[in-house]
C-alpha cells in the first residue's frame, strides 16, 4: 500500500512541477495580436518602440528568456539574465550568465551591472522586459556604496541562518541594493518596462518578489534597522551595512521609490505563474488519482519543525476519525517554512519538514508525507525534498540511524539519502515556493 501511495505523491508533485513551468505560464499571460503586443490587460504597439530588449534574474530564468524569444523572435535586440549555475537551456539573442544562489558572488556583481546598464541605456522608444523568478534576490547582486560584496554575503548568510522570513530578508536586502525595491524601474526610466514575475513569495507581494526591482517599496531603512534587531544580528553586521542603514535613516541616503513615483508610471508589473496555480493542479490530480482532496492554504509559513507537527497531526487524525477528510483522503499545502539552523548537518526545509513530520507518525500505516521545492534545489543540496511514510523510522532504526539526532543536527540530506528516499528532480527551470502532500489510504 505505502508503495502505491508513494508513486501517487510522485505524480501528484509532478503535476504541481508542469503548472509551474515558466513557458506556458508567460504563453499564457503574454501574446501577440496583429502588430501589438497584448500583456495582460495592457496592449502595446510594437511599431512604437525602436527595440525589444530582455534583462532579469532567477532560477527560472532561461526557461522565461525562451519563452520570450519564442514569441517576439528577432523582434528581441539583445539581452541579459542572471541564473543559478547550472541553470541553462539554449538561447539565441539572451545572454545567460550564470551566478551563485544563496549567497550572491561576483558573477552575480558583474551580471548586474550589465543589468543595470542595460537598463539605464534604454530609451524612451524602447520596450525593456524584465523577468524575475526565484532566487533574484541573490542572483542579482549589486551593492550600494560602500558596501562590498563580501559583507554583502555575510549579511545574507546570518539573515539565512536567522530563521527570518523572505518578505523580511528582502526588506533588508533591497536597502543595501542599487537595483532592488523599484530601483531598476528608477534606472530604466523613461523606457515602457514590463515585468513578467514567476512567484516564489507568499502572497505574491510585487514589492517581494525578487526585491521587487521594477515595483514601488514598501519598506524603509527604518525597518530594515529594526528586523536586523529583531533577530539579534544588528551588532554583527559588518559597519558598512549598520552605517548605511543608519544614514538612511537620518534621511542622507534617497529612500527606494515609493507608490505613485514617477517612475512606475510606463511600468507594468505582471505575475505570470504562483504557488497557487502549482498547487491547484496537485488537487487536480490528486482527485483524478481517486483521492477526497483539501488545500489545506498556500500561505504556510513559519519554523519547519513546527509547520511538520501540525501537519502530521492532521494525518493522525484523518487515520483516527476521518477528519477532516475519510480516507482515501490528500491534504496538499504551499508556501515556504524556515529552518533555524542548530547544527552542522546538510539539509533543507522540505527535507527537514518530511524528517520531523516521520517521526511523529512514526508506526502508523497506509501514510504518505512528500514535501518538496518546485525549483528541484531544497537547500544547498542536490535534492528538491523528500517522502516517507510510517515505517521510515523503522528503517532508518535497522540501518543504525536516529532520525532526533538527525533533526537536532539539521542532517536530514544523509538521513534521507542513506534510505534512498531523498526527492531529486533536477534544475526544473521554475520555482513557485514549495508543495507539500499529505496521503493517507
Amino acid at each position: 500500500m505505502e508503495t502505491t501511495l508513494r508513486k501517487h505523491a510522485l505524480q501528484i508533485f509532478r503535476a504541481a512541477l508542469g503548472a509551474a513551468d515558466p513557458i506556458e505560464a508567460i504563453l499564457r499571460h503574454v501574446r501577440l495580436d496583429g502588430d501589438s503586443l497584448v500583456a495582460g490587460k495592457r496592449r502595446y504597439r510594437l511599431a512604437d518602440y525602436d527595440r525589444v530588449l530582455v534583462v532579469g534574474a532567477g532560477k527560472a530564468g532561461a526557461a522565461m528568456g525562451r519563452a520570450l524569444e519564442r514569441l517576439l523572435g528577432r523582434r528581441i535586440s539583445g539581452g541579459w539574465i542572471n541564473v543559478k549555475y547550472g541553470h541553462v537551456a539554449p538561447l539565441r539573442r539572451i545572454q545567460l550568465h550564470e551566478c551563485g544562489h544563496p549567497v550572491p558572488d561576483a558573477a552575480g556583481v558583474e551580471g548586474a551591472r550589465r543589468i543595470a546598464t542595460l537598463a539605464a541605456e534604454a530609451g524612451e522608444r524602447d520596450l525593456l522586459f524584465c523577468v524575475i523568478s526565484g532566487g533574484a534576490s541573490a542572483l542579482m547582486p549589486l551593492p550600494a556604496e560602500p558596501i562590498t560584496l563580501e559583507e554583502k554575503q555575510e549579511t545574507t548568510r546570518l539573515l539565512l541562518a536567522s530563521g527570518a522570513s523572505i518578505h523580511e530578508m528582502n526588506a533588508v536586502r533591497k536597502h543595501l541594493s542599487r537595483i532592488k525595491g523599484g530601483q531598476l524601474a528608477r534606472l530604466a526610466w523613461p523606457a515602457t518596462l514590463v515585468s513578467l514575475l514567476l512567484s516564489d513569495v507568499i502572497g505574491d507581494d510585487l514589492d517581494v518578489i525578487g526585491s521587487g526591482p521594477t515595483a514601488p517599496d514598501s519598506s524603509t531603512f527604518a525597518q530594515a534597522k529594526a528586523l536586523l534587531e529583531k533577530y539579534a544580528i544588528w551588532d554583527r553586521v559588518p559597519a558598512s551595512v549598520r552605517e548605511r542603514i543608519e544614514q538612511g535613516v537620518a534621511g542622507a541616503i534617497e529612500e527606494t521609490p515609493k507608490p505613485g513615483a514617477p517612475e512606475f508610471s510606463r511600468t507594468q508589473n505582471l505575475v505570470v505563474g504562483s504557488n497557487r496555480l502549482a498547487v491547484d493542479a496537485a488537487a487536480k490530480k490528486a482527485r483524478e488519482l481517486g483521492y477526497r482532496t483539501m488545500v489545506l492554504s498556500t500561505f504556510v509559513e513559519g519554523e519547519t519543525r513546527d509547520v511538520a507537527r501540525v501537519h502530521a497531526a492532521i494525518l493522525k487524525e484523518i487515520r483516527a476519525s476521518a477528519r477532516p477528510l475519510r480516507p482515501p483522503a490528500c491534504v496538499i499545502s504551499g508556501g515556504e517554512t524556515t529552518v533555524t539552523l542548530r547544527g552542522e548537518g546538510l539539509g533543507g526545509r522540505n527535507q527537514e519538514f518530511v524528517l520531523a513530520a516521520a517521526i511523529d507518525l512514526d508506526g502508523y500505516e497506509k501514510i504518505v508525507v512528500l514535501s518538496g521545492g518546485t525549483d528541484g534545489t531544497d537547500g544547498p543540496t542536490d535534492a528538491a525534498g523528500a517522502v516517507a511514510d510510517g515505517e521510515t523510522l523503522a528503517r532508518a532504526r535497522r540501518k543504525g540511524l536516529d532520525a532526533a539526532r538527525s533533526l537536532a543536527d539539521n542532517d536530514s540530506y544523509h538521513f534521507f539519502e542513506a534510505l534512498g528516499d531523498l526527492l531529486k528532480t533536477g534544475p526544473t527551470h521554475t520555482n513557485v515556493m514549495d508543495v507539500r502532500i499529505l496521503l493517507a489510504a
